[in-house]
Formats: structure tokens, C-alpha cells, sequence
């Protein structure tokens, strides 16, 4: 799904959910005049490889990298961040692989990093907009870099471990952010047949790579002072051309990490006609990485309390209660900071809310609590996506 363009469904989300929303070019940038080609869609069979699926695919119109996670200071203090990159494609590339002008515009970059300092009740967020240019925003293989401006996520395999570890470094005006996250498993790839289905029509669907569960350690500058942090993120990445269909309005995505090593991610699509979309789905992961598919008859994401944003008026449900019966789980999820509503004032960027959220309840028979991050998208508008 679209998650600005959108985030994660993602997702997520953005999944997404899948958590997403057109990103419509700024005023004043056109595209290039060889820009009439089709672009491809997500389809089963799809052959993965990395590191070359967690980079840049041109030839699909809509891709996104989603950081999000759970952290904490040494003296017990309580963040949550959010890192995310959008590439939404103007043009798709010619077939000669030839360019122009380092300035034409074949695709705009967006990017979103937020905040959240769950126990001082603070929540900072900042955006921004690039086309390529000369090294201006990007997602390259060869580089093994992800960025937008000084927002940066490099990947480096020479560390030690199967998988490469993740330089993320982000500066704000009110904040910078330095993490180097690592996983003990290889990426989870959600659905069915290599594709994450959203809808009933061909090729509306996205191919949808996580880490879902990525050791963090790094630093936090904020309000001059400098903490050290560790905790748990989680990396969404998809691509795609189509996901979304009319009557789909928005989705609630949601990310778990359980402290029993398991993880679960959902998203719920929503109808115009307020009903639960049939192709909304999820994916739980076991203690050693195997991930199980989840269709939307295996599950319940049920919202409960709600709150008001003050900026847009929408409606957010802040409680909700997970349940997936097969593995005998039942969690009720609540957040410490209900202010974690992502504003934007731009004509056509999105507005969601995407936050840290708490755990609590029973899996496999036994108390269970976790921690994650829940985004839901549409509640100010219906999600557009391009068609």
C-alpha cells in the first residue's frame, strides 16, 4: 500500500497498512519528455535478492524505506523514532538506462523523521522534499546508501554478522539521531507468492521486505545534551505501481516485537462503506526468523479509545485489541503519547499518525508484553493514490 506516497502499506502503514498517500510533484517540476513508458507492477514469482531488493527499483512507480523503533537512555528515559524515505517515479527510465541532466526530474524524494519523547510528553517531526539532482536524495546499490539531504541510512557489510549492519544518522533542528542497528535474521517477505496483495486486480500489490527486528545502539542530541540509546527497530521496505483501489479509504498498520523474540505485523484496510477490506492481511515471524502468512479471516485488530487531534480534528483510535487465534494471542495495545499525529501543511502531502505503542496480554498460553508502532492513515482524509 502507499504510505506517503503512503507509509507502509505500508504499511505500514504502513505497512504500512499497510501504512499510504500520493505525493503530488511540487509546483513548477516537469517530467522528462521520454516519460511515456509503462511501469511495472508487483506480480507473483517475483525473485528476490539482496542486497539488491533493498535499494532502489526504478521501474516501479511508488517505493519507501520505513524506519521506525522503540528506545531507551541509560537512566530509564523513553524515546520513539520514525525515519522515512518515499520515492515516488515521474518517469520511468528509459530502456538504454541513458539520462540527461542531473537536474531532470524522473522522481521526487520525500522524507519524514520524527520524535517522540514518550515520557516528557514531547513529540517532534520534520519533513522534506528533493528530486535527485546531482546527489541530492537517492537509493543506491553500489553505494549502499539510502538518503535524503543529511538524513542517511548506509548499509555496511563488512561488519560482522550474516547481515549487513545499518548506519542511520538524521539531522534536525531540534534533534539528531545516530543509530547503528544489526539483525541476527535474514529480511521476512510478507504474503503470498512474493507479493503482498491489496486488492482484487493484477499487479495491485506490493513486494514487501522487513527487518523485523533490528538491535539498536546509538545517540540522541536533544536540548543540548547527548544520550546513549539502545533498543529495537524495524525496517519496511516496498515497492510497487498499484495498490490502493477507489473504495479503499485508508489503513491501520501495526508493528509488534514481543519479548519473547516473536514478532507480528497487521494491517487493516479500510472500506468507503466503512466495512474491512477482505485482502487485509499480516505476517507473525517465530523466535527464529520463519514467518507465517496471515489472512485477514486469522485475525482481529479491533480499535477501542480515541483521540481528537487538535490541528486536524481527525479521530484516531489510540486503544486497540489484537487477536490471533491459532496462536492462542491476545494483546491489548495502548500508546504513552497520544500526540503522535504527523502534520503536514503542503496541498496533497499526508497527514497520519504513525507512534510508539505498548504491549500487553497472552500468546501461546502464557502473559506476553511487547512494544511497536502503529500507523494510521486516512482518518483526516481519504489516502489518494496515484492511479
Amino acid at each position: 500500500m502507499t504510505r506517503p506516497v503512503h507509509r507502509r502499506l505500508a504499511p505500514a502503514c504502513a505497512a504500512a497498512l499497510l501504512a499510504l498517500v500520493a505525493l503530488a510533484p511540487p509546483s513548477g517540476i516537469t517530467s522528462p519528455s521520454s516519460a511515456a513508458q509503462t511501469w511495472e507492477v508487483a506480480l507473483p514469482g517475483y525473485h528476490y535478492e539482496f542486497p539488491r531488493d533493498l535499494f532502489n527499483h526504478p521501474s516501479y512507480q511508488t517505493e519507501w524505506w520505513y524506519y521506525t523503533g522503540n528506545l531507551q537512555s541509560r537512566d530509564g528515559r523513553r524515546f520513539g523514532f520514525e525515519l522515512t524515505f518515499f520515492r515516488q517515479g515521474i518517469a520511468r527510465p528509459a530502456p538504454s538506462g541513458k539520462s540527461g541532466s542531473p537536474w531532470e526530474v524522473a522522481d521526487v524524494y520525500l522524507a519524514h523523521l520524527a520524535l517522540s519523547d514518550l515520557d516528557a510528553g514531547r513529540f517532534y517531526h520534520a519533513e522534506r522534499l528533493n528530486r535527485s539532482g546531482p546527489g541530492l536524495a537517492g537509493a543506491d546499490l553500489t553505494s549502499r546508501r539510502i538518503w535524503n539531504g543529511n538524513w542517511q541510512v548506509l548499509f555496511d557489510e563488512s561488519a560482522q554478522g550474516a547481515q549487513p549492519a545499518q548506519h542511520l544518522q538524521a539531522v534536525a533542528d531540534d534533534f539528531t539521531l545516530s543509530l547503528t542497528l544489526r539483525s541476527a535474521i535474514p529480511p521476512v517477505i510478507h504474503g503470498l507468492g512474493g507479493v503482498s496483495r491489496k486488492a482484487p486486480g493484477r499487479g495491485q500489490a506490493s513486494h514487501y521486505i522487513s527487518y523485523t527486528r533490528l538491535e539498536a545502539a546509538g545517540s540522541l542530541e536533544l536540548a543540548g545534551s547527548t544520550s546513549a540509546l539502545t533498543g529495537l527497530a524495524w525496517m519496511d521496505h516496498e515497492f510497487f505501481t498499484h495498490q490502493l483501489t477507489p473504495d479503499q479509504t485508508g489503513w491501520d498498520w501495526i508493528s509488534v516485537q514481543l519479548s519473547s523474540g516473536e514478532e507480528l505485523m497487521l494491517y487493516r484496510l479500510r472500506r468507503r462503506d466503512a466495512t474491512l477490506d477482505p485482502f487485509s492481511a499480516g505476517t507473525f515471524v517465530d523466535a527464529s526468523g520463519a514467518a507465517r502468512h496471515l489472512s485477514a479471516a486469522d485475525f482481529s485488530f479491533d480499535p477501542g479509545a480515541t483521540w481528537t487531534s487538535p490541528a486536524t480534528s481527525a479521530r484516531y483510535p489510540v486503544r486497540w485489541t489484537i487477536r490471533v487465534p491459532s496462536l492462542s494471542l491476545e494483546l491489548a495495545v495502548s500508546t504513552p503519547l497520544e500526540a503522535q499525529e504527523l502534520v503536514s501543511h503542503r496541498a496533497n502531502w499526508p497527514t497520519y499518525w504513525e507512534g510508539a505503542v505498548i504491549l500487553r496480554g497472552t500468546a501461546h498460553g502464557q502473559q506476553a508484553t511487547g512494544a511497536g508502532y502503529l500507523e494510521m492513515t486516512g482518518y483526516d482524509r481519504s489516502v489518494e493514490l496515484p492511479r
